[in-house]
């Protein structure tokens, strides 16, 4: 785990840390099953290039299903809230796949909702129970396909990020566990180690992760023209056309016609009859009803040592 500044949302390296075990050997399992599953992957235009990174937006992108509802499932196991508060984000969630796009009062709702079961932990306990959560629920959910998407650009010396409206006590641990450089996400306010139950900044979704992509980017000399990002929701098309590779990743209907219309890159690592199932939901569907379950996070970067 890593520091923020003091007030700024950022996180720097710890000195001297390392991948785990786990983590090279969650990679390596990761990648030899991608291969064998994907062996068409990856694309020519994946190149040494140091003014290049690759930017993967999470849920339905990275892995099947919404990484907050497998956060908050596992809170709830662990006694985090009570059963009302996971049956309002399951409403909501719904809510949000049948009309297929999104409302601010919903969105607040979702985020008042995520304050009043994580105020008054500790971030060690958090921390401690997304490790065990990673174990028990998100690991088998990482789509092979794309994991070795993440696996070549590593492989090319290019940075990779993922960015996300998770928050950052989970996606500093897919960070960490798949090798990447580091994770853009959202984080909430802490006193002492507690959680307050209120925001730091902004959630971490639409147009905010262009922001934060942009501002990475200029403090990391990186050229966006040359630079890949890779999402299944419309609404992550602010980060996709700031980039000079957008990919489409097993895309929401309005997402893969928007693609198709651009002549964009698309991968689809579903299966046909789920594709065509889950395109038909609507472009908001996992992405913002996840926010349903644990949002409420301002914005953080978590990095990994070099």
């Amino acid at each position: 785990m890593t520091t923020p500044d003091a007030g700024t949302g950022t996180a720097v390296p710890d000195d001297g840390a390392e991948p785990t075990a786990d983590a090279r050997r969650d990679a390596q399992a990761s990648v030899e099953k991608a291969t064998a599953l994907s062996p068409n992957l990856p694309g020519p235009l994946i190149q040494p290039d140091p003014t290049a990174a690759a930017f993967f937006d999470l849920d339905n992108t990275v892995i099947q299903g919404a990484s907050l509802f497998h956060l908050a499932r596992g809170l709830y196991k662990r006694g985090f809230f009570p059963t009302r508060a996971i049956l309002k984000g399951v409403w909501l969630q719904a809510y949000f796949r049948i009309v297929g796009r999104e409302n601010d009062n919903h969105m607040q709702q979702a985020r008042d909702s995520a304050l009043s079961f994580i105020a008054g932990r500790t971030v060690q306990e958090v921390a401690q129970a997304g490790e065990e959560i990673y174990e028990e629920s998100i690991l088998p959910k990482i789509w092979p396909g794309t994991r070795a998407l993440v696996q070549t650009h590593l492989d090319v010396g290019q940075q990779v990020w993922v960015v996300t409206a998770a928050p950052i006590e989970l996606a500093s641990i897919i960070a960490a566990r798949l090798g990447l450089t580091g994770a853009l996400a959202t984080v909430p306010e802490t006193i002492d180690g507690v959680y307050t139950g209120r925001l730091k900044g902004e959630l971490l979704h639409g147009s905010a992760k262009a922001e934060a992509v942009r501002g990475l980017a200029a403090e990391n000399g990186l050229d966006l023209a040359r630079c890949f990002a890779y999402s299944d929701s419309y609404n992550d098309l602010p980060m996709l056309s700031l980039v000079g590779h957008p990919c489409a990743v097993n895309p929401d209907r309005r997402l893969a016609q928007h693609a198709q219309e651009l002549d964009w890159q698309i991968r689809e690592f579903r299966t046909h009859r789920r594709a065509v199932r889950l395109g038909l939901l609507g472009a908001g569907a996992t992405g913002v009803a996840a926010g349903a379950l644990a949002a409420g996070f301002g914005v953080r970067r978590i990095f990994k040592h070099d």
